[in-house]
């Protein structure tokens, strides 16, 4: 069951408790869990010691992970088109619109479960318009308490039912493509930067797309894990197993990118030439696709231009050694060049 209860922006967490004990605890009671994002209001120390005390466990999402409580995400996008064909022009009245699209939202039958929330949470459905014509309803007001009770154990039993063969196919669309792998603490991994979370470090396309190796500190579950991230990147630390690639030892890039196929960034080849007997340059023949192996690419550079110094420097001095060494050896053929022959008498 959904409740929609309009808010402010500016609201705080002792104002969001309020409304939370308001219009839903007053109804259902003090939740076993609450799912929600990574908020300030939820991450804030008055938050977390409040439903600590209820004895109340707090499930936080994977930062930049909508995947992680998709029932919401599409009750959102619900919302959204209910308002829009409710409000029309009249945007500022859309407060005042919510508690008849929480009811319609509510009564209606749901692909998923194959039951309305009502039927689910109540076991029947509340009197509609429609309802208190004269056409016959079925009604169940003459049934005693113990045939509703089996009546409503039933209907989860088959809400459950229906729900878990929906997931069962969502997973198998989801998990094409997909190659499961786990990591455990201690483990070094490379990290795949979005755009979203590393807005500082991915300004360019040509930015490098990933960084590491980072240490595993926690396996949270096998789709989110905590790692041991610098404190100059001042982020959340827990992260889907999207963007994680494990490392081996002896690379210096990030191996393959997620979420591009028929592809992997492999290890930048490098090729010599010998321009003198003992100088050897090299030449680079891939861009770089991590922090660390920009690194790596600018320590061979900076190896190449002094080695391109030293190599011009050595021939500056070669040729000048070569001339000096012709003006010694024949210094008369020099004043005979320069001097005019003598007539004879």
């Amino acid at each position: 069951m959904a409740h929609f209860i309009p808010c402010n922006k500016t609201n705080d967490a002792t104002q969001t408790a309020d409304l939370f004990f308001k219009e839903v605890v007053r109804l259902h009671g003090v939740p076993r869990t609450i799912v929600s994002d990574r908020d300030t209001k939820f991450l804030s120390h008055f938050w977390k010691t409040l439903w600590r005390k209820l004895g109340t466990k707090l499930l936080f999402s994977t930062t930049c992970h909508p995947q992680t409580d998709g029932q919401t995400e599409v009750v959102n996008r619900t919302l959204s088109t209910l308002l829009r064909a409710t409000v029309g022009k009249n945007l500022r009245n859309w407060v005042s619109c919510l508690p008849y699209i929480e009811f319609t939202y509510n009564h209606a039958r749901h692909s998923a479960t194959k039951q309305s929330p009502f039927e689910i949470v109540y076991g029947f459905n509340p009197l509609t318009p429609l309802d208190l014509s004269p056409l016959p309803q079925a009604v169940y007001s003459s049934s005693t308490g113990e045939t509703k009770a089996e009546f409503v154990k039933k209907l989860h039993q088959r809400v459950k039912e229906n729900l878990e063969k929906k997931t069962d196919k969502y997973k198998q669309q989801a998990d094409k493509g997909r190659k499961e792998i786990t990591f455990e603490p201690g483990e070094w991994v490379w990290l795949h930067m979005r755009h979203e979370r590393f807005p500082n470090q991915r300004k360019s396309k040509l930015s490098p797309r990933g960084d590491g190796p980072f240490r595993v500190l926690e396996r949270i579950n096998n789709n989110a894990y905590k790692l041991e991230l610098p404190s100059e990147l001042n982020i959340s630390s827990t992260f889907n197993v999207s963007d994680l690639s494990p490392f081996h030892v002896g690379e210096t890039n990030l191996g393959t990118e997620p979420f591009q196929e028929g592809g992997n960034d492999e290890d930048i080849e490098t090729t010599t030439f010998k321009a003198a007997e003992e100088v050897i340059i090299p030449v680079m023949r891939q861009t770089p696709r991590t922090r660390s192996g920009a690194r790596c690419v600018r320590e061979e550079f900076n190896k190449s231009v002094e080695s391109l110094f030293t190599l011009i420097e050595h021939e500056e001095l070669k040729g000048s050694l070569l001339t000096k060494e012709i003006i010694q050896e024949t210094p008369l053929r020099r004043e005979e060049i320069l001097s005019p022959p003598s007539s004879e008498a």
